[in-house]
């Protein structure tokens, strides 16, 4: 192969390595993340979740360290589990490890991301820019794509909940 369409095809690789895979899917290095996703919120309401698989094709793991939007003043990682019958929901210490060869779905009722004091409540059919920060695969710009409201739903009752 000619030394120009080495390079050629090496510049071709690394752009495709951090732009989306799909229409709605994103590479970053050893990881694929996709389908970023959201329910559109209630007037008035300050919280909102995201929801999304990331996929470590990799031989080391990496970790979800941070999250950053404009649309909300903090984002973290959430968990929710029963706690001696009691439902609770709190950040995951030390950010989200990914391990190798793992799969990890970010779904309601269970880990999510956490959009707290939001600007706007979201609307279906919009998109929430947003900047992961992986350990190891760095910054990965995705879009949040706002669906209906009442999409994974789960049946849990959050009345009893504890932060």
């Amino acid at each position: 192969m000619h030394i120009a369409n080495r390079v050629i095809v090496t510049l071709i690789a690394l752009i495709l390595s951090t732009t989306p895979v799909f229409a709605h899917d994103y590479k970053a290095g050893d990881l694929e993340i996709r389908h970023p996703w959201s329910k559109a919120m209630n007037p008035g309401a300050k919280t909102g979740g995201g929801f999304m698989t990331i996929t470590n094709h990799g031989t080391e793991p990496d970790r979800l360290i941070k999250i950053s939007s404009d649309v909300a003043d903090l984002i973290q990682v959430h968990e929710m589990k029963v706690d001696n019958g009691m439902m609770t929901m709190g950040e995951v210490p030390g950010g989200l490890e990914i391990a190798p060869g793992a799969t990890v779905e970010l779904t309601p009722g269970a880990i999510h991301v956490m959009f707290m004091s939001v600007k706007q409540p979201f609307k279906e059919g919009e998109k929430i820019k947003a900047v992961l920060t992986f350990e190891k695969a760095g910054d990965v710009e995705v879009e949040f794509k706002v669906e209906p409201a009442n999409k994974g739903d789960d049946g849990h009752d959050m009345k009893n909940m504890k932060m």
